[in-house]
């Protein structure tokens, strides 16, 4: 006798598909573990307490690859698509029948960021800076191709919209040639040679897509007879850069180092993050690695001389990056060498019931904390409030 609800968890590739199969329709909870950063607000956020943290700095360092950073349990959830909401990574899909879709959004509704990350296309002057700092590849840059960085791709002058012209003096042209033998926008075309005439007769003739006006025609033409110049019509590089909204995570990364200011970026999350270095031992890194946003770093060593007796850190964060997503927290292997503060969330839409008692777990002050269930021997790594 078959009996429901049914419940199944398998691994596919990266993702953990967590299923329940009712009489009448089938929901699917995909965790893709790849792009799934460990930070914990879908812990927060479940209603069902059905996601526990994994092991995050082992899963995201490489170290295991048996388990992803979250933990669902597929028999208590509930299926609901709060935690998909609240994902800032987009690392959670919810199907039902195979089709993507969000029930709380459809029967009960519930709040979404409000995310801002946009890019003034007039200030953008197609530059490669925020692809190249973007630790989220969220940068979709539509930009033709050219030799500069590929020598098979679009010649350089074409980047630039401009108008040429080429004139040549006619009575002062003697068509001896070195113009066309220098380059291939120009073709010297001679007439028949004949003694009736005596005299060399011809045109030069000029194709205007060949031409990047270099100007080597006129500097070595003997009669100076050649005028080449050319209008820039536009002095903007062809296409467009935008920002992928499912990828991009607020850090500011590419607002922050946009040398037009073309870009603005309203960071998710606001509060406050503090490492205490001197509790960290050093070595470790863990929440330097996993970090999204790449916002935590090892400081540079500086001199003895320098010191004057500080205490030099072994471990410290860029505020200006950091997203407060509470990854490295969860990371790190450590007590109270991290502790993080959050104190708004950009949300749009009204704020449920449930939202609220999210919203208040997820404004509750983290820190890591190590159980000992026999003194000296650690064997347990959980979260607590601050």
């Amino acid at each position: 006798m078959t009996l429901f609800p049914k419940y199944s968890k398998v691994r596919d590739g990266v993702n953990f598909v967590n299923t329940q199969k009712l009489l009448q329709n089938t929901s699917t909870l995909i965790l893709n573990s790849e792009v799934c950063t460990g930070c914990g607000v879908c812990v927060d956020a479940c209603p069902e307490e059905a996601i526990v943290l994994g092991l995050v700095g082992a899963v995201r360092r490489g170290a295991v690859d048996y388990a992803a950073p979250v933990d669902i349990d597929e028999q208590k959830c509930v299926y609901c698509g709060v935690c998909v909401i609240m994902c800032p990574f987009n690392a959670l899909t919810h199907k039902v029948d195979g089709e993507e879709r969000l029930p709380i959004l459809e029967k009960e509704g519930f709040p979404q960021y409000d995310l801002t990350a946009k890019i003034d296309q007039e200030k953008c002057v197609k530059c490669t800076i925020c692809d190249e700092v973007c630790p989220r590849d969220a940068i979709l840059r539509d930009v033709p191709v050219y030799e500069g960085t590929d020598a098979t791709a679009n010649e350089r002058q074409v980047a630039l919209k401009s108008k040429t012209t080429f004139k040549v003096d006619d009575e002062k042209c003697t068509l001896c040639g070195i113009c066309g033998a220098v380059c291939p926008a120009i073709d010297v075309k001679h007439k028949p040679f004949t003694a009736e005439s005596g005299k060399v007769e011809g045109e030069v003739v000029w194709d205007e897509t060949k031409c990047d006006a270099c100007k080597v025609c006129v500097e070595l033409c003997p009669e100076e007879c050649i005028t080449v110049e050319r209008e820039i019509v536009s002095d903007k590089m062809a296409g467009e850069v935008n920002i992928d909204q499912k990828q991009c995570c607020t850090c500011t990364w590419c607002s922050v180092n946009c040398p037009t200011e073309a870009i603005t970026i309203e960071k998710i999350f606001t509060g406050d993050i503090e490492f205490n270095a001197a509790k960290c031992p050093g070595g470790c890194s863990t929440c330097v690695d996993i970090c999204p946003a790449n916002a935590i770093y090892l400081p540079t060593p500086k001199a003895a001389a320098d010191m004057k007796g500080e205490i030099e850190s072994t471990i410290a964060v860029n505020k200006d990056f950091c997203i407060l997503c509470g990854a490295c927290v969860n990371a790190c292997p450590g007590e109270d060498i991290i502790v993080l503060q959050r104190d708004g969330v950009r949300m749009k839409g009204e704020e449920t019931e449930l939202f609220k008692k999210i919203k208040a777990k997820l404004f509750e002050k983290r820190t890591s904390k190590v159980k000992e269930d026999i003194p000296a021997q650690v064997n347990l790594k959980m979260m607590e409030k601050a």
